[in-house]
């Protein structure tokens, strides 16, 4: 009699996530270091055998992670575009997204990530990959009447790529972290923003700082 296998697949599948959604959270809550396998295994109440035949160790689990949230981004940013009404709307609920995100998370993550040179160059390469789609993508703010025509946004987007590089691998000292992402994000917009687009960037960053302004 063949044993049918396919609930224990499913139950594989089931458990591989979630070790992948309490392992993120462990690593964005409290950094890379500081988090064993053994703690994953114990949070979820498996043995450690059982993690280490899902992921050979912790540098392979922390790939699955970001592949994983990778992917998410992905079907996020599929459903921001169908109910935005332009490229400029979307980069922007982006950012607002990206900012709730990192202030969740540990700035130790970012400074321990550049331990893991395979992974800094997964992330590179994924960022390479996607380089047509968000060129694609720039050019149609061309049309909206949001973007410059006269701008070379293979180039704009090569330099804003190499400034995110600069801002995950070396933190500054003098101004934290979100305050110079923000200039990187607010200072590339409105230098490829038409007046119509810069109208809407202002009253964005109008708005975003009056909502996280403390009262």
């Amino acid at each position: 009699m063949v044993k049918d296998s396919s609930k224990d697949t499913f139950s594989r599948t089931e458990l591989r996530e979630k070790v992948i959604l309490e392992a993120i959270e462990a690593f964005r809550i409290n950094g890379i270091k500081s988090i064993r396998m053994d703690d994953i295994a114990n949070s979820l109440k498996i043995s450690k055998r059982t993690l280490y035949e899902l992921f050979e160790n912790k540098e392979t689990l922390l790939k699955e992670c970001l592949s994983y949230h990778q992917e998410i981004k992905k079907k996020n940013l599929g459903e921001i575009t169908k109910a935005s009404r332009n490229v400029l709307e979307v980069i922007l609920k982006c950012y607002k997204d990206s900012v709730e995100l990192y202030h969740r998370t540990n700035p130790k993550f970012f400074e321990e990530i550049k331990k893991y040179p395979e992974i800094c160059d997964m992330i590179k390469n994924n960022r390479e990959k996607d380089t047509t789609i968000v060129v694609d993508f720039l050019k149609s703010g061309v049309d909206q009447g949001i973007f410059r025509e006269d701008i070379n946004f293979a180039i704009i987007h090569a330099l804003l790529r190499e400034q995110m590089d600069l801002l995950m691998t070396s933190v500054s000292k003098q101004f934290s972290f979100l305050e110079v992402y923000e200039a990187i994000i607010f200072t590339y917009l409105r230098g490829i923003a038409t007046y119509k687009g810069a109208q809407e960037l202002d009253d964005f960053i109008r708005e975003y700082r009056e909502e996280h302004t403390d009262v």
